[in-house]
């Protein structure tokens, strides 16, 4: 989900950020917080799954690490 998202910009010498600017950073804000509840929602399956098979059980675990990695990526 790689995107080129741009930050906003200060317009010189007065300090005032252009509306443009403040459109796009809203956007990138809504675009991570919707990546945070997807991954967040995607963890909550994994750990309500219980599984006794030991094949099932280390993938996800190592489905959770991921997950849980990107999340602190996004910090």
């Amino acid at each position: 989900m790689a995107t080129a998202l741009q930050q906003p910009e200060v317009v010189p010498g007065n300090g005032i950020v252009s509306e443009e600017a403040k459109r796009l950073a809203e956007q990138v804000r809504t675009e991570r917080a919707r990546q945070k509840q997807a991954l967040d929602l995607q963890r909550e399956n994994i750990l309500s799954q219980r599984t006794s098979h030991p094949a099932r059980r280390a993938a996800l675990e190592a489905a959770l690490a991921q997950i849980e990695g990107q999340i602190a990526a996004m910090k």
